[in-house]
C-alpha cells in the first residue's frame, strides 16, 4: 500500500522542496495552508497553485485569527516588517504559529488515518525562531503520540523535517534537482497582491543568499 502525507504547504521555498521531497520518498500527499491574518493572501494563492501542481488528494485552507491577538509585524499592522537585521528573535515571529500549525495538521492526520507529517522547518539559514529548532520538532512529535487516540493504540505519528538542517542553497539545489519551479513560491513577508516581493525583509534575503550561493539565477519576482 502507498504511504500517505500530510504537508505544510506555506506557498514558500522551504514548503514547494519539502512536498517535493515527500513525493520523490513514495509519499501520496494531501496539503494544508493557513490563512492566519498574515499581511497578504499572495502565499495562499501559490500554494493553491502548487497544490493543483502537484496533484495532491486534498488541499485545505484553515482559516484562523492570530491577527486578533497580533503580537507579530507579520499579523499586526502597528509592528512594522524590519528591512535590516535584528538581535534575537526578530519581530516578524508569529507567536505559538508552528506549535498551532501541527496541531491542527496533527488532528487532520488522525482523522485521515495517517501517520506521517511533514513540515519545512530549518535550523540553518533561518530567522531564529524558537519553533523551527529540532528541540521543538522532538517535543511535539512526543506530544502527538501523548495527546492523540491514534498515538496511545499504538500508531505513532512521525514528524518529518527534511530542511531541517541544510542551508537554504542546500534546498535550492535539492529543489532543482528534483524540478522545483521556485518562480510559483512567495516567500517575502510584504508581498504586494501580484505576488512581487520587496526584495529586503529578512526572507527576501535569505532567499536572495540562498539562489546566490547556489550559483542558480534567482527567479522572484521582485517589485
Amino acid at each position: 500500500m502507498q504511504k500517505h502525507a500530510i504537508i505544510l504547504l506555506s506557498g514558500g521555498l522551504d514548503s514547494i522542496t519539502t512536498l517535493a521531497l515527500a513525493q520523490q520518498q513514495g509519499f501520496a500527499c494531501y496539503a494544508i495552508s493557513f490563512n492566519y491574518g498574515q499581511r497578504h493572501n499572495a502565499e495562499l494563492v501559490a500554494a493553491s497553485q502548487i497544490a493543483q501542481d502537484y496533484h495532491v488528494l486534498d488541499h485545505k485552507i484553515i482559516n484562523l485569527g492570530l491577527d486578533s491577538i497580533g503580537g507579530s509585524a507579520l499579523t499586526d499592522d502597528h509592528i512594522a516588517v524590519p528591512d535590516s537585521l535584528q538581535d534575537g528573535i526578530p519581530v516578524t515571529y508569529v507567536p505559538a504559529r508552528n506549535t498551532i500549525f501541527l496541531s491542527l495538521a496533527l488532528g487532520w492526520a488522525e482523522v485521515l488515518k495517517l501517520q506521517d507529517i511533514f513540515i519545512g522547518v530549518n535550523a540553518v539559514d533561518y530567522s531564529g525562531y524558537p519553533d523551527c529548532r529540532p528541540e521543538f520538532i522532538h517535543a511535539f512529535q512526543n506530544l502527538a503520540n501523548l495527546a492523540t487516540k491514534a498515538g496511545v493504540e499504538g500508531n505513532m505519528f512521525k514528524i518529518h523535517t527534511p530542511l531541517i538542517d541544510l542551508s537554504k542553497a542546500e534546498i535550492i539545489k535539492q529543489g532543482i534537482a528534483l524540478g522545483v519551479d521556485y518562480s510559483r513560491t512567495v516567500s517575502c513577508y510584504s508581498a504586494d497582491s501580484k505576488g512581487r516581493a520587496c526584495g529586503v525583509c529578512d526572507a527576501c534575503r535569505l532567499r536572495k543568499i540562498g539562489f546566490k550561493e547556489a550559483g542558480i539565477n534567482d527567479p522572484t519576482y521582485y517589485k
